[in-house]
């Protein structure tokens, strides 16, 4: 759904932006892993894309709200990094297909690179409402680019940080201390966001251990709707038949499994419909 929703409140997360915005129609239809579009620039910009954000909280207060994290990385996100309690945003969500849930109690490690970090704590409040166990890796490359420390020590039963520099917890990658804690917490399952580079690494440490691995991909997208097609990337179906699928709308959370990693940014000549004879491959 489309809503005008009003700034309640703006604040720095070390390196990060978060806004929280009154919206009760998204807040109410959000489950973990969901992400809203914003419009941004104000009424009369020439910047008539929108910037896809992260949830990272959802809160019943005001009659619904949510917290929208966000790096700046140009003109639209810089405009959002400025905006003030009281100024309203043109969002329209919740968009995409949410973290699918265990049905029974098992051991869960959650990991998280740079603000990617942001949408795992609905996850993680989800399991364990579920009864789960919640483990937590989190990274970035230094002390200020980890989002959710504090957190995250609160709620999990273990926290392992990582920095690139050595600033904060271990040095390194998520992907250098994930073999260690899944080992340790006898984990069942891994759900994981971050740069595509990450997730790779971290489907690579999953399939090296038989455990099923879900992944919230960040792909650049510019309508969030399953329009405008930006956002495809290669990912095999139950039928080992690759398509090009839109983050958006089929994702952005996918069996780490399924993605193509190594083709990302391409079209695989054995896609469905791809140039070079996809689509005869399928029959």
């Amino acid at each position: 759904m489309q809503v005008t929703g009003t700034v309640l409140t703006t604040r720095r997360v070390d390196a990060y932006h978060a806004l929280t915005v009154v919206a009760p129609g998204i807040a109410e239809r959000y489950r973990p892993g969901h992400f809203v579009s914003v419009a941004v620039g104000g009424a009369h910009t020439s910047m008539v894309t929108r910037r896809a954000l992260t949830v990272h909280d959802v809160k019943s207060d005001y009659g619904g709200t949510v917290e929208l994290v966000f790096t700046v990385r140009g003109p639209g996100t810089a405009w959002l990094a400025e905006r003030r309690a009281r100024d309203t945003l043109d969002l329209v969500g919740p968009l995409g297909r949410p973290f699918p849930l265990p049905r029974d109690p098992v051991h869960c490690v959650l990991v998280g690179a740079e603000y990617g970090s942001a949408v795992l704590f609905p996850v993680a409040d989800a399991l364990l409402e579920r009864g789960c166990r919640v483990d937590f890796v989190l990274g970035g490359a230094g002390a200020d680019r980890v989002f959710g420390a504090m957190r995250a020590r609160r709620m999990a039963a273990t926290t392992t940080l990582t920095t690139e520099d050595g600033s904060l917890g271990l040095r390194g990658r998520v992907t250098d201390a994930l073999p260690s804690v899944i080992a340790d917490t006898r984990a069942d399952a891994v759900y994981a966001c971050g740069p595509m580079e990450t997730l790779r690494a971290v489907t690579a440490v999953a399939i090296e251990f038989d455990i099923p691995v879900q992944v919230a991909v960040e792909e650049s997208m510019a309508c969030g709707i399953g329009v405008c097609m930006t956002c495809v990337l290669p990912v095999i179906g139950d039928d080992g038949v690759t398509r090009m699928l839109r983050a958006c709308a089929e994702g952005p959370v996918f069996r780490g499994e399924r993605v193509r990693f190594e083709d990302v940014g391409t079209i695989p000549f054995d896609a469905l419909g791809a140039p070079g004879g996809g689509a005869r491959h399928a029959g």
